[in-house]
Parts: C-alpha cells; structure tokens; sequence
C-alpha cells in the first residue's frame, strides 16, 4: 500500500541522482566560489552502483512511485548512464522514466543510445538565447548553439515532448523570456520558466531577484493570448498554459510566490543514497548504509514507509523573504 505523510500526499514521485559532479557552474546553483578546484566531491566508492540504484528504484516503485527522473549533478557525466536507464527501465510497474540535463553532453548518439536504453522523455535546461547571457550564468563560458543542438537530437530520436527549463532571475535573463517562448512556439517543445529559489546554502538568494509566476504570465501573455490547462496528474509542478492560437503551451514553475506544498509528492535520491523528503530539507536518510549492510528488500521498505509517514515538509508554504536559510541540501546534490 502507498504510504501517505502526515498532510496526506502520496509517494508518487522519485528524483534520482547519479552524480554530484557537473561541468557548469551555474550561478545560481554551484556557484564558483563555493564549488572550486578544492571543494571536495564524493568519491566512487562513495556513490551508488547502478544495481544499487535499480533495487531501490523498485523498491519504491513497489510503495507506489510512479515515475522517476534521473537527475545529477549533470547526469551524463555519470559513465554509460544508459545502463541505468535500462535497469530502471525493466522495473515491474514504472510508468515514467525521464532525464534532466543541461545538454552539454547530449549528442545523436548520445540521445539515441538513452532512448533505446528505454528512456522516453528528457528536459533539458536552457537559461538564455542570448549567448552572452548563457555563457555568464553557466560560468564556463558554454554556448547556446550546442544546447540548441542537444534540443534537436532529443526531438530527431523521440525523446519527446522534450522540455526546455528556465531558471529565471532578475537582472539576469528575465529579458529574454519572450524570446525563448517565440523560439519554441509551434514546435511541440514545452518552456517551463522556474522562479528563482533558494535551494542550498550557496546561491546567494534574496526575494528582490525573484520574478515573480504572475510576471512572467503577464509578460507572455501580452505577446500571445495564453490561458490555463488542467494539470496532467496530481502533484504535477508546473502550471500549464497554452496558447490559444494552438501553438502549444508553456509551464510555470512557481514554487517561491505560489507554493505546491500541499500536493507535493515527490522523494529524492542522493548520489551517495540518502533520502530527502523535501528540496529543501536539511538531513536525508542513510539507504546506502541499508543496502550495503544486508537489509532486505522488506526491511527497506518498510524504513521507505517509516519516513515517508513521518514526513511534514512544508518549507516553501511557510517561507517568508526573511527565513533563516539554515543548512539546506544543495540543489546540485539532490537535482532540483
């Protein structure tokens, strides 16, 4: 049976990540000044194997997740990463399997050995058209035509609809929303603009670089008549908006100025095996030393249940632009 936490949300939902190693070093994630040549990554032994990760993917699944997305880090720093995706994909039960990356790494081959592998969706992160904008908040100078290209290789190989997610910051890129609507436009791809949040300890949050959900509709809907989509299932993010043109749709991800608490029901997986059961949670629980101890398959699930019911998170509800940030999990930890 599916355990419920303490407001009543299902498990419905689990992030994996394979790594907590990326090659960008994005402003508002894994910021230089904290993630330089001296800070200190996990080491291999340290992370989850590939079989590690599929046992307890069914696990869960067996608790009642439903849908999985591999995350990092950047998860296809992780070598042969289609391996992952064909264990997870012969788990009795999932019905989802998806992939976040930045899309550095994500050429023909790439995309085509992933979907083969059984991978049947992707999103792929895109801050900026504007180059000179990309190459600032992705910090190594990464261009836009080669995340683009990504984009393309995922459509060319049916890793569809693929999705295209914008952390949106002010003074940063908030320009260029429109721009990045109007690419997408009648393209069968989904922008998804995500309001500027305060994961982790590292980014430097403050409620003034936000903008806003309603902003953001506003902005778009002065360029092309938008209006609202029932939500694809229960706990799903990101509200749906379609143009009335029939051009497609975009999401908007609002998690600081109209929370989704109430229906969130989402896990999260660490590299190294830890559970967390909020983004914004402070401490996971130790898997890994479940696994490599000896314990069932029964024994974890029923420590699976055990923290799942005992679950209250709640932190994007009652912030306010003065909460204390405390020790938070780093989004490029747990995936975002």
């Amino acid at each position: 049976m599916t355990p419920k936490d303490t407001l009543g949300r299902p498990m419905r939902d689990l992030r994996i990540s394979v790594t907590d190693r990326c090659n960008f070093r994005c402003v508002y994630c894994m910021p230089k000044e904290v993630f330089g040549r001296d800070f200190r990554f996990l080491d291999r032994g340290e992370i989850l194997s590939f079989e590690e990760i599929a046992r307890l993917a069914a696990i869960f699944v067996r608790l009642g997740i439903e849908k999985i997305r591999i995350t990092g880090g950047e998860p296809l720093i992780r070598r042969d990463i289609e391996e992952l995706v064909a264990q997870l994909a012969r788990v009795p039960g999932l019905n989802d399997l998806t992939l976040t990356t930045n899309g550095s790494l994500l050429t023909r081959a790439k995309a085509q050995a992933l979907r083969d592998a059984g991978l049947r969706r992707i999103t792929i992160s895109l801050d900026s058209l504007d180059d000179e904008v990309f190459r600032r908040m992705n910090d190594v100078k990464f261009p836009v035509s080669v995340v683009l290209d990504a984009i393309e290789c995922a459509i060319a190989v049916g890793l569809t609809p693929v999705k295209v997610d914008t952390v949106v910051r002010r003074g940063m890129n908030e320009k260029g929303i429109v721009d990045l609507a109007a690419r997408f436009r009648g393209t069968g791809v989904i922008p998804r603009f995500i309001e500027y949040m305060d994961v982790g300890n590292s980014n430097g949050w403050k409620m003034d670089d936000v903008v806003p959900a309603r902003e953001v509709i506003a902005t778009l809907g002065t360029q092309w008549p938008i209006v609202p989509v029932d939500a694809n299932y229960y706990g799903e993010v990101a509200e749906r908006w379609r143009y009335e043109d029939g051009a497609g749709e975009v999401g908007i991800i609002s998690s600081v100025t109209r929370p989704f608490c109430s229906a969130c029901t989402r896990a999260r997986l660490s590299a190294e095996g830890k559970l967390y059961a909020c983004l914004f949670a402070s401490q996971g629980e130790d898997l890994r030393a479940l696994l490599r101890g000896g314990a069932s398959d029964e024994a974890i699930a029923a420590r699976l249940g055990t923290v799942w019911q005992a679950r209250d998170d709640r932190y994007s509800e009652i912030r306010t632009s003065n909460t204390p940030s405390g020790a938070k999990v780093e989004m490029s930890h747990i995936g975002g």
